[in-house]
């Protein structure tokens, strides 16, 4: 397995069906960052597993609560539409992963992808979906796309400010009840 600065290998599955770990990285400049990378079921369930996941690091880190929220909703939107409009990974999979450094939080997810490529919409006032990539793009610094040996990891680098960390924007107590 090759692997960057800043992602973890990944291997087994705890009880949540979530394999992956979080640590603390040296990047090339020995700056140190949290990293985690998570391999999760292709399934909706998924979606509130991840977020909690992202939630709790990010609490650990430092990392203020509004910055939660809104990377927790970036994820949302990117985990879901992986699930929505891709193909999974092999073993029915999608890789999430987030690395936190400098100040700035990267998030990404990996599929199998699809019949088409992610792009922000513009949808009617009357629609029911298509705002998830016009939300990321919004609340991210930068996104964007990226193909490589079959798979298509969409990405979005938000801004994580440290400070004080709780209460209901910081995320989910508890993690998501299993089904």
């Amino acid at each position: 397995m090759v692997m960057h600065t800043g992602q973890v290998g990944v291997s087994g599955m705890n009880p949540r069906g979530m394999s992956g770990s979080s640590r603390r990285m040296r990047d090339g400049h020995g700056e140190v960052g949290e990293s985690s990378v998570v391999l999760l079921p292709y399934a909706p369930s998924s979606v509130a597993t991840a977020r909690w996941q992202l939630a709790a690091d990010l609490r650990e880190a430092g990392t203020m609560a509004a910055a939660i929220g809104d990377a927790a909703l970036v994820l949302s939107e990117l985990l879901s539409n992986a699930i929505r409009h891709a193909r999974p990974l092999p073993g029915r999979t999608v890789r999430v992963a987030w690395t936190l450094a400098d100040g700035s939080l990267r998030v990404s997810v990996s599929d199998g992808g699809g019949s088409t490529r992610p792009h922000a919409g513009h949808p009617r006032p009357s629609s029911l979906g298509g705002r998830g990539l016009a939300i990321v793009e919004h609340l991210a610094s930068h996104w964007g796309i990226r193909a490589a040996d079959g798979e298509i990891t969409v990405w979005a680098v938000l801004p994580a400010p440290c400070g004080r960390a709780t209460g209901p924007a910081a995320g989910e107590a508890a993690p998501p009840s299993e089904a």
